[in-house]
């Protein structure tokens, strides 16, 4: 395993941040880490990377303790923060070749990476640029080239598409996919469809505690789909007999005469169905909206405070 967390707490004071969480991380596997603000994603990913020291447990990263060969761990490890540490004053070329020096790169090898990670991250048009006059969205891109630079056997990504536009966070994504392909990464986001788009498994924890650990297939294959279907109100009630017959296992809730709640399995083609019948009954949609998916509704189930 590229990385193994085996009985991980924390403590700050008397609150418990991180209680006794195992996983572990094979090569060429994407892990999504999930939880709510406090969780302890944050703190699970600083232990990691040996920012702090956890007070009881054990990380390994290639096989190497964190606290016994701190430093050959670090060398094999690239992170980015949640808060993006950056010298500002510095420019953009100046900063990773800074950064590519302190993980032992020099010379044409670390030119050469260095236009790889210009290239692969978008930094081109910002290149001879100071950090201090970049967008959030390109000072997100030069974290990011900092932690692939040296290209870590393990990297740990804290919400990296903060600030990022939709058109560059599919350029990141893509990255992420792709870097993932070969090397162990973990990546935390609060946005479970990124999650559920690039991992391949995912972990959640609840104050401090695992709560889930499920490969993504597999919660896709099990998910439904919710529908919420408005219909304009006509002289007649949109008739669901059609639609129950086309799909078994359907579950229909009529909220009122133009409410109409659908739930079925998620590979259904459930959408599109509704649109043909609304069309042959001749009842006009005002609106029709997916909701909650599968694991919106697994995370929500194992994280949810009790009243």
């Amino acid at each position: 395993m590229s990385l193994k967390i085996e009985s991980v707490s924390k403590n700050y004071g008397s609150q418990k941040a991180l209680d006794g969480i195992s996983f572990s991380v094979k090569p060429g596997e994407i892990l999504g880490f999930l939880g709510p603000n406090g969780a302890g994603k944050s703190t699970t990913m600083k232990i990691i990377t040996g920012l702090i020291q956890a007070d009881g447990g054990k990380v390994e990263i290639c096989g190497l303790d964190i606290l016994a060969s701190p430093l050959e761990a670090k060398r094999k490890t690239g992170y980015l923060a949640e808060q993006n540490p950056l010298y500002p004053d510095m420019y953009v070329l100046e900063f990773l070749e800074f950064m590519g020096r302190l993980n032992g790169l020099k010379g044409k090898s670390l030119k050469d990476r260095i236009e790889v990670m210009i290239a692969s991250t978008g930094l081109t048009p910002e290149r001879h640029k100071k950090i201090g006059a970049l967008s959030k969205g390109y000072k997100q891109r030069v974290g990011l080239a900092q932690a692939m630079l040296h290209e870590p056997e393990v990297l740990i990504l804290d919400e990296p598409t903060s600030g990022l536009d939709p058109n560059q966070m599919l350029e990141i994504r893509h990255l992420i996919r792709k870097y993932g392909k070969e090397k162990t990464l973990i990546f935390s986001s609060h946005i479970l469809p990124e999650v559920q788009a690039i991992a391949d498994r995912i972990v959640i924890i609840h104050q401090g505690k695992l709560v889930a650990d499920r490969r993504v297939k597999e919660e896709s294959d099990a998910q439904e789909i919710l529908v919420r279907v408005e219909f304009e109100v006509v002289n007649k009630s949109f008739d669901t007999s059609a639609l129950k017959t086309a799909f078994p296992d359907l579950l229909v809730q009529k909220e009122s005469e133009s409410l109409f709640v659908f739930k079925g399995a998620a590979d259904a083609e459930l959408r599109k169905a509704i649109y043909a019948e609304s069309v042959h009954q001749d009842i006009p949609i005002l609106s029709l909206r997916k909701e909650q998916s599968g694991l919106e509704e697994l995370f929500v189930s194992l994280t949810k405070e009790k009243a």
